[in-house]
């Protein structure tokens, strides 16, 4: 079977790069009903930064608002998943390099059953072209 790729938005914030910074966030979401497609944080020079991918933008930022959680956004990332294979990453981010593309971020995982997901990131100039180099 093909991989399923979505185009979809994120928002991003900065945060201590302390412990509790993504517990907090993620759980005044939570209580505000929200469900994230896809979450990660990574340390960023002396603080850490948060990515929420979202289904429902203008909901996120009533809840994120409502939190009083600063962020940026929206941006455009790839949510893709399919079934799990040898080469699964390699594929794609070959696609993208014979496009001449330069993938900002790339998180892959084994999702059980035989299914891997991905979160894919390019730079905004580049979301078009790699949306026509990924098939989107």
């Amino acid at each position: 079977m093909a991989d399923t790729i979505h185009l979809a938005q994120y928002f991003k914030m900065k945060a201590a790069d302390k412990p509790g910074q993504a517990a907090r966030a993620l759980s005044s979401l939570r209580d505000a009903g929200l469900n994230l497609l896809a979450f990660s944080g990574f340390p960023r020079g002396r603080q850490a930064q948060l990515d929420f991918v979202v289904s429902d933008a203008a909901a996120f930022k009533a809840a994120a608002k409502q939190a009083k959680l600063k962020v940026l956004g929206p941006k455009a990332c790839f949510l893709i998943e399919g079934d799990d294979r040898r080469g699964a990453g390699a594929a794609l981010t070959g696609k993208l390099a014979a496009a001449k593309i330069n993938v900002t971020a790339l998180q892959a995982i084994a999702a059980g059953a035989g299914r891997y997901a991905a979160i894919l990131f390019v730079k905004p100039r580049d979301v078009k072209k790699a949306a026509r180099a990924l098939g989107v």
